[in-house]
């Protein structure tokens, strides 16, 4: 097999189409971007990151930071892309979105192993292919896959966060601070008195949302709202408490200003390395326009934002991964299809971009399951175990790893141990 199909050019796609022409096969990868677009990407670019623009950790005491590591060793290729795209984010991985996408449109154009073919795919390939066309599915090949598995599909759904222009705020109000002073001043931040703070929740709580059938194709109308509850929208956090939001996505701890604790406080992350535009920080949101710019304009130091992009509600689905998968993460009533990405069921880039390189591996290397001391192995097992039930999408979590067997007290030194083990069993692995 020297000629493989890929459908999809999301972080999934990308990661095993690069992979696989660097191995010497001809890959054909199909992206329907941008002859049919999604409502949520905006461009046609691969690898377009349509939510947050930060991977998340590099610390080896978190469980993106090793995953990260685990991917380094097996050869990803979209991690150094990312690295090369950084902008300032403390101790996580962000990037500047467009030169990302830019960067990793132009190296798959480029390579003379692929070929990029503007299309949508409506049915499965006869052939061998990795199929990772993500949380947005076209519906056509929805249905495709819905007639072939015999079941319905899952699904969730996923909210974004407003992008402002850093020339709009307030320069007054606004301040630069990592939290307890870590990882350096890369977040801005928006403290709020407790009047403020009140005044911005009631103002979520009454605010006009968008309707399902108003984003929704018709495929997906009339469907109940079940959110991942990592992109749970602002305003519904709002609605768990007038207090939920301060102690959790706007806690002030370590936040200080002139050695004060707010009583909240609003993060804004960089979105390019300009520092030109800024993300609102946990403010996913299903809000209607007009009311994103009422609301939000609440904010301290945003009372004047312009929005570059609003926040906004899509569907993600996924398969039942468990009842549908082979071991090798192909699907049992097509073997020749191989599932990768969101579709698949994990959740997060880069474990978007871990199961591409695995099902790449896999293809063409026959790699064996890896070691359950590793992250990416357990997420592994995690879509694939046959006596999951009510399957609901994994990330990366120390909770997968097995314990060790003389744990530390500290939980950073236990953390830090867990990521050491796994790192020296893929090596081991590897080295096998």
């Amino acid at each position: 097999m020297r000629s493989i199909k890929i459908i999809g050019a999301g972080q999934a796609g990308s990661e095993a189409a690069l992979y696989l022409a660097d191995k010497g096969f001809k890959v054909q990868l199909f992206e329907m971007r941008p002859e049919k677009m999604t409502p949520a990407h905006s461009t046609g670019l691969a690898a377009e990151l349509v939510c947050s623009n930060s991977l998340k950790s590099t610390r080896l005491d978190t469980p993106s930071g090793l995953l990260k590591e685990e991917l380094r060793l097996l050869g990803s290729q979209l991690l150094p892309i990312a690295e090369s795209c950084a902008v300032p984010a403390g101790h996580a991985l962000a990037v500047d979105r467009g030169l990302f996408a830019e960067t990793v449109t132009r190296l798959i154009s480029e390579h003379p192993n692929i070929e990029l073919v503007r299309t949508e795919i409506s049915e499965l390939p006869d052939e061998a292919c990795i199929l990772c066309t993500g949380p947005l599915t076209s519906d056509a090949l929805t249905r495709a896959l819905q007639n072939l598995l015999g079941e319905e599909q899952l699904y969730f759904f996923d909210a974004i966060a407003p992008i402002v222009a850093a020339d709009s705020l307030d320069n007054a109000k606004v301040y630069n601070k990592g939290r307890y002073d870590k990882g350096g001043a890369d977040y801005l931040n928006c403290a709020f008195t407790k009047e403020e703070y009140y005044a911005f929740v009631d103002a979520l709580l009454q605010g006009e949302k968008h309707q399902a059938h108003e984003f929704e194709s018709e495929f997906f109308r009339g469907v109940d709202f079940n959110y991942y509850e990592n992109c749970t929208p602002v305003e519904e956090l709002a609605r768990r408490g007038i207090d939920t939001l301060r102690h959790g996505v706007m806690r002030p701890m370590g936040l200080e200003r002139d050695g004060k604790k707010p009583f909240a406080v609003l993060q804004l992350r960089a979105e390019n390395r300009d520092r030109t535009a800024f993300n609102l920080v946990g403010c996913q949101t299903m809000l209607r326009q007009p009311e994103q710019q009422r609301i939000f304009r609440l904010i301290p130091g945003l009372e004047n934002a312009e929005f570059l992009r609003y926040g906004s509600i899509h569907r993600n689905s996924y398969l039942n991964a468990p009842k549908v998968l082979l071991p090798n993460l192909a699907l049992k009533k097509a073997r020749h299809v191989f599932v990768a990405g969101q579709l698949s069921g994990v959740e997060g880039y880069m474990e978007c971009i871990a199961t591409g390189l695995l099902t790449a591996k896999i293809m063409t290397e026959g790699i064996g399951m890896l070691p359950p001391e590793t992250i990416l192995g357990q997420l592994w097992r995690r879509l694939t175990d046959p006596d999951a039930t009510n399957f609901q999408p994994v990330n990366a979590n120390f909770g997968l790893l097995p314990a060790l067997e003389y744990p530390p007290r500290d939980k950073k030194l236990k953390k830090e141990g867990l990521s050491r083990r796994s790192l020296d069993a893929l090596q081991q692995y590897l080295g096998e």
